[in-house]
C-alpha cells in the first residue's frame, strides 16, 4: 500500500532476520505498516486486536495480573488490554522490531491513545518466545507477524508449531488464558492448541465493523488447580 498514489512514507526499518517494514500516511491521515509492500497492520482496522484483549482476559480464571503481550503493533491490543486490567496488573510488550517501539511512542502512539506510557507497562525489545518461563503470565495476548500464516520472518512459525504452543501453555499460570490473533481459520492451529492441553474456543471478530472483513480469535485456557485435581 506504500508507495502507492496518495501515500507518503514515514520510514522505513529492516526486520531482524529479513524483510522491511514501512510506515506511511494515506490521503485521509490513516496510518499503515506494510512488510516488503504488503499490509501488515494499520489505524483503521482494529475491532480484532481488541477482541483478542477482551474475550483472553475474559476467560482468564480470578483477575489477571501479569500479562505479556507478543507484538506491539499499532497498540489497539495493549491500550484494550490496560483498560480491562486493574491498577496493580503488570504488563509486559515484546516487540521484536525496535522502530515499532519508537513509532508506538509516536504517530502510532497518538492514534492508539498512547499504551506505552501508562505506568503499568514495560517494552522487552526482542523475541517474545524469550519471555516464556514457565508459569509467568496469567495471561499472553499473541500477535505476532500476521498470525499463524505469518508474512515478516519465517522464524515466527515456530511459535505456532508443537513446541512454540507447548512452551506457551507451560509460561502460564493455572487458570490462566493464552488468545492468539488470525486472519482466518486454521484446523492445524486449533488442533494444536488442544493438543497442548489447552481448553480451546475459537471466535470469528469484526475486522472492522460488523459489514467489514471477519478475522479470528483462539482463546485457549489452562485449567485451574482445582479444576485439574477434580478430573484425576
Amino acid at each position: 500500500m506504500a508507495g502507492r498514489a496518495g501515500y507518503r512514507t514515514i520510514e522505513r526499518a529492516p526486520v531482524p532476520g529479513g524483510g522491511q517494514l514501512t510506515l506511511a500516511a494515506g490521503p485521509l491521515g490513516e496510518l499503515v505498516v506494510t512488510v516488503d509492500g504488503r499490509p501488515l497492520m494499520g489505524s483503521e482496522a482494529h475491532g480484532s486486536e481488541e477482541a483478542l484483549a477482551r474475550l483472553t482476559l475474559a476467560a482468564v480464571a480470578g483477575d489477571a495480573r501479569r500479562v505479556l503481550v507478543g507484538g506491539l503493533g499499532v497498540g489497539f491490543t495493549l491500550a484494550a488490554a490496560l483498560a480491562a486490567l486493574g491498577e496493580g496488573a503488570e504488563v509486559v510488550v515484546a516487540e521484536l522490531v525496535p522502530a515499532v517501539v519508537r513509532w508506538g511512542q509516536g504517530a502510532l502512539g497518538a492514534v492508539a491513545g498512547w499504551p506505552l506510557r501508562d505506568a503499568r507497562v514495560a517494552v522487552f525489545e526482542g523475541d517474545v518466545a524469550d519471555c516464556l518461563a514457565p508459569g509467568a503470565w496469567d495471561a499472553i495476548l499473541l500477535d505476532v507477524d500476521n498470525g499463524p500464516l505469518g508474512l515478516t520472518r519465517p522464524a515466527n512459525g515456530a511459535l505456532y508449531g508443537a513446541g512454540g504452543l507447548a512452551a506457551l501453555y507451560a509460561a502460564l499460570s493455572p487458570g490462566g488464558a493464552l488468545g492468539v490473533w488470525g486472519t482466518t481459520r486454521d484446523a492445524a492451529l486449533s488442533r494444536g492448541l488442544a493438543a497442548a492441553g489447552l481448553e480451546v474456543v475459537e471466535h470469528e471478530v469484526a475486522a472492522r465493523g460488523a459489514g467489514g472483513a471477519r478475522h479470528r480469535v483462539w482463546v485457549g485456557r489452562r485449567a485451574a488447580v482445582a479444576e485439574t485435581a477434580a478430573g484425576r
